[in-house]
């Protein structure tokens, strides 16, 4: 009798055509999330993927599992022969080594090999009397039962799982493109880059650093976030931009009410070369709409009028309260509030325009030398590499 993970996957499966890309993509993340555990093996089998323990303690490689996308339910399994005797007693060893122990179940067999002696009906009392006969305080409910034990009796073995945990869902990191996340030190902008993992995309990242206006602190907090995310991602790489003569240009030249607005076209502008210079063919912000003065329609459109490069906003329909809940959830909120400010707002006007026009943002760069800016910026930028291991690789960009 072997210990292993049976793992289910949700929208992988109506993937048709290419749905062997998607399920090897999720096989090389689980196999790359559980490098750090010796001997584990990872297999896929008849519409189903296995991870084989050979000896590895089964909590952790599970806790790990819950954070890999793709995987919508993780279950505790056993291998056992195709033998009843031996089926019947990995059966009852499931049953009594759940914590807490169930008071209800039922048993569902499959009969994959139909030469198996014993038809799915047969399988399911034999199962289920042997249980009953040999524990305490436990009766079959065959409508809500606290534990559906199922077996699948297959010609290469048999498979017993009961106790089922949720996965993320979603689609494997690296099925969906890549795309280049503007990411700021707040809350918003980590939650951001979690759904986009979610849907499949590999991530870049793009931080906009304006020292000595911002301390080191504040970058340092935003390099700790990318490591966070790698539990999600397996790497980021950081692309750290040195922001200080933009911010410096757009204050001295430009009104202090459309500062905010020129500053993230200056953003955009920089984040699309970094992003065609690595892949990414879209760029993802962690604005909602109307949060702030500067998240407005208007707002929106002013900065998207400088790129034809999609600009996913997967937050834009949520309120903060929403966003910091997920925040929690992912690791991420106790580092995003550390008060360490970041070029936003140090610039901060005091009041900014709410509803900025295309052709006046226009008017007001034609005072400032546009592409020498940010030509200077992108060949200054610094990237940084994160992995799970949190190791970290740092190098200037070009």
């Amino acid at each position: 009798m072997s210990g292993l993970i049976l793992i289910r996957y949700g929208e992988l499966a109506l993937k048709g055509k290419n749905r062997d890309q998607f399920e090897n993509r999720l096989i090389q993340n689980i196999r790359e999330k559980l490098s750090s555990f010796a001997g584990i093996k990872v297999k896929k089998t008849f519409g189903r993927m296995f991870v084989e323990l050979n000896g590895q303690p089964m909590e952790p490689v599970v806790e790990e599992l819950r954070e890999v996308f793709g995987v919508v339910g993780i279950s505790p399994a056993t291998e056992v022969e195709s033998d009843l005797d031996k089926i019947r007693e990995a059966a009852l060893e499931l049953v009594q080594g759940l914590e807490p122990r169930p008071r209800t179940f039922k048993v569902i067999a499959k009969r994959a090999w139909k030469g198996f002696p014993h038809t799915s009906q047969e399988i399911n009392h034999l199962l289920g009397s042997h249980i009953l006969k040999n524990s305490e305080g436990i009766r079959v409910d065959v409508h809500q039962p606290e534990l559906a034990l199922r077996v699948e009796v297959r010609r290469e073995g048999t498979y017993l799982y009961g106790r089922d945990l949720s996965g993320p869902g979603g689609l494997p990191v690296g099925s969906s493109g890549r795309v280049m996340l503007m990411l700021s030190g707040g809350i918003d902008s980590p939650v951001a880059a979690y759904y986009v993992l979610k849907r499949g995309a590999a991530l870049e990242a793009v931080h906009f650093h304006s020292y000595p206006f911002t301390s080191e602190r504040a970058r340092q907090k935003v390099e700790d976030l990318a490591q966070i995310l790698t539990r999600y991602a397996g790497k980021i790489r950081l692309h750290v931009v040195p922001f200080t003569e933009i911010q410096t240009q757009i204050r001295e030249k430009c009104p202090s009410s459309y500062m905010i607005t020129i500053m993230r076209r200056f953003m955009v502008r920089i984040s699309e070369e970094l992003a065609r210079r690595n892949g990414a063919l879209a760029l993802v912000t962690g604005e909602s709409l109307g949060q702030v003065a500067s998240q407005t329609l208007e707002s929106m459109n002013a900065i998207n009028d400088v790129t034809r490069m999609p600009i996913l906003r997967p937050l834009v329909g949520m309120d903060k309260q929403e966003i910091m809940k997920v925040s929690r959830g992912i690791g991420t909120y106790e580092t995003s509030i550390l008060p360490y400010e970041d070029c936003c707002t140090v610039f901060q006007p005091k009041s900014p325009v709410t509803r900025p026009g295309v052709e006046r943002s226009r008017e007001l760069e034609a005072a400032l030398d546009v592409e020498r800016l940010v030509r200077d910026a992108v060949e200054a930028t610094e990237c940084v590499t994160f992995n799970r291991e949190t190791m970290k690789e740092e190098f200037t960009y070009f």
